[in-house]
């Protein structure tokens, strides 16, 4: 078992609750603006000083003691990223009540579980359609007493409700609530299963915020400018939660964005022009791809082409340098590299607002390769690492040493291991409290004081950790070959066209993969193919081009691994895999197992086609080409 020693805490320790930030900064700089949202249709922005943030909190407080919320009372809050669920949130914290954050697009059955799992008290929605959700399970909540519904003035009804009600009332609660006291009840994503309540505390939730603004506030910003976050990720999930705390305790400009279809975030990265971008890596996915799709439209694509190969060449020469592997970028390569930030690189930053310094992906492994092409157009994205179980991030790439490929180092005053069947094990601070009604789970993932987080991995000699998977995952084919699915789905979701990826193969001959296509990207993949000849020919030769441009995406990912490891049958699918059928969690993570039982039927007939042509084949080594089925 390898075991990285707990690093010395860069943060002070939680004195009180989360709400107190909020307090603190009013008294330190009252006239700071601290949070930023759209005003009106026109799509300006709006923004709130740290005074008015403040008093907010204080008039919503007033009203949730007016409607009965105690200390210890979870309130549920299920809304999209908008700057009401920051003020809500720490209303609710200021009253030493307990916040169980829903995902707004969660189907009527979890809604239902997550409320009465939780012994909810209250909730407040968005919207009218939200409102139907919850009240439809009604019946069966006995404790709810309260559902608010935000495009409905519930705010500004709550904040009339507690006018009788002192500021004084608010401020005794508040102080009153001890760091260790629980903060929030957040749910894991539920991929492979009911999602699971972790109980966090104060505490539990500051600790990577703060110990991130101790030692990488500097980082978020170009030198002499304030940091601005633009927040999308649902704070639903603890990522999107992290981001926010972090904001707010922090002073720095958080920008509310509660769509995230790509047009209004294009629009609102431009016009709210942030400094750091967080994202998960299906985001860098889809900017890269709309960068190579624009580029491309323009008659400019061979010319990204080379300008992104020269960026990862670049970055991954720095890289070598800084850490001491490396003289770092030669002449020619540098040369080429200044060409392009002229041409290309400036042109892609100002798309993402023209401010953005760097950037953090987490949620899943961003591909080495995407993370030096942002790097090397003058936004470097770095992997960091964390669960719900760990109230959002525990590692993070070192200023200055940062390796791609690795989701860094372990957060000061957290402890890694390494066990002996790969298993990653975390300790520290941020560990949470244990699964809200499951004290059995909670023994199995807590042992020792270690969190056994389920992913599987690898640290290096530097004390960098890469994640290799996970260990529900794992595929093990017929023969006994043991296969990680993430680096070959990662890969082939590298191809512009593949929209998404599940790599299968559990007590299978070999291993396949169920390829959906990205719409925006096909569209305009035909457009530009522009085929001559008529209908029946045309569409002939352009299924001929895609089953090759596909199977040059499966070739890219078998490049990466052994023979017996590659991906040797694979069908492209009509469509993408949707929340709807329930395919994908809410926060749009994979359900492998309702993949697979949900095309159970592809899956065997891609498997039998392979195979009854060549009934005398054993061994997959003895499969010399990968079979493409399309249908």
């Amino acid at each position: 078992m390898r075991n990285v020693a707990l690093a010395p805490a860069a943060a002070p320790p939680l004195a009180g609750g989360l709400a107190d930030s909020v307090f603190s900064a009013a008294e330190r700089e009252p006239a700071l603006p601290v949070l930023a949202y759209r005003a009106g249709s026109a799509g300006g922005w709006r923004t709130m000083t740290a005074a008015e943030l403040r008093d907010q909190v204080t008039d919503v407080a007033r009203g949730l003691v007016a409607a009965g919320i105690a200390p210890g009372d979870r309130v549920a809050l299920m809304s999209r990223t908008r700057h009401e669920w920051t003020v809500f949130a720490h209303a609710l914290w200021a009253v030493g009540a307990e916040l169980v954050p829903v995902h707004p697009a969660a189907a009527r059955d979890q809604v239902e579980w997550i409320l009465r799992e939780t012994g909810c008290v209250a909730a407040l929605v968005e919207d009218e359609q939200a409102v139907m959700t919850v009240g439809t399970v009604c019946v069966r909540l006995p404790r709810l007493r309260h559902v608010w519904q935000l495009d409905a003035g519930a705010l500004a009804g709550l904040v009339a409700d507690g006018a009788a009600v002192p500021h004084t009332t608010v401020e005794s609660l508040r102080r009153l609530v001890p760091p260790d006291a629980t903060a929030a009840v957040v749910h894991t994503s539920g991929t492979s299963g009911r999602p699971m309540g972790c109980v966090l505390s104060h505490r539990g939730l500051a600790y990577p915020c703060d110990t991130l603004l101790a030692g990488w506030a500097h980082t978020a910003a170009p030198s002499g400018q304030r940091p601005s976050v633009l927040a999308f990720l649902p704070f639903s999930h603890v990522y999107g939660l992290m981001i926010m705390l972090m904001c707010v305790r922090g002073g720095i400009l958080l920008g509310h964005e509660p769509e995230t279809a790509e047009a209004a975030l294009t629009s609102a990265l431009g016009t709210f022009r942030p400094t750091y971008l967080y994202g998960v890596p299906s985001l860098f996915e889809r900017l890269y791809k709309s960068f190579l799709r624009s580029a491309r439209e323009a008659g400019r694509g061979a010319l990204f082409e080379r300008a992104a190969r020269t960026a990862r060449e670049f970055a991954a020469a720095e890289e070598r340098r800084r850490l001491g592997a490396g003289p770092g970028p030669g002449l020619e390569l540098r040369l080429q590299h200044a060409l392009y930030e002229r041409t290309v690189y400036r042109g892609l930053r100002a798309v993402l607002g023209g401010r953005v310094v760097g950037g953090t992906s987490g949620g899943s492994a961003l591909g080495r390769e995407l993370g030096l092409f942002f790097e090397g157009i003058g936004v470097p994205v770095h992997d960091g690492y964390g669960l719900t179980e760990t109230s959002g991030g525990i590692t993070t790439q070192p200023p200055g040493r940062e390796k791609s490929g690795t989701v860094g180092t372990a957060l000061p005053g957290t402890g890694i291991r390494v066990a002996d069947d790969g298993e990653i094990l975390v300790s520290g601070p941020s560990v949470f409290q244990g699964y809200i009604g499951d004290e059995r789970a909670t023994r199995a993932a807590l042992r020792d004081g270690w969190l056994a987080t389920g992913d599987l991995g690898r640290l290096d000699a530097d004390g960098f950790l890469t994640i290799t998977g996970r260990k529900k995952d794992v595929i093990v084919t017929s023969g006994g070959r043991t296969v990680a699915p993430g680096p070959l789905e990662e890969r082939l979701r590298a191809h512009p066209l593949v929209h998404q990826a599940v790599v299968i193969g559990d007590d299978r001959p070999c291993v396949g993969a169920l390829i959906t296509l990205d719409p925006d990207f096909l569209a305009h993949w035909r457009t530009a193919l522009a085929l001559p000849g008529d209908a029946p020919a045309r569409q002939a030769r352009e299924e001929n081009a895609l089953r090759e441009e596909i199977a040059r995406a499966v070739a890219s990912a078998n490049s990466a691994v052994s023979r017996a490891e590659s991906i040797r049958v694979y069908r492209v699918l009509p469509e993408p895999f949707a929340a709807a059928d329930g395919l994908l969690t809410p926060s749009l993570k994979l359900r492998r197992d309702a993949v697979v039982r949900h095309y159970a039927a592809e899956i065997e007939a891609m498997y039998a086609t392979r195979s009854r042509p060549r009934p005398e084949v054993r061994e997959p080594a003895e499969w010399d080409d990968t079979d493409d089925v399309f249908r």
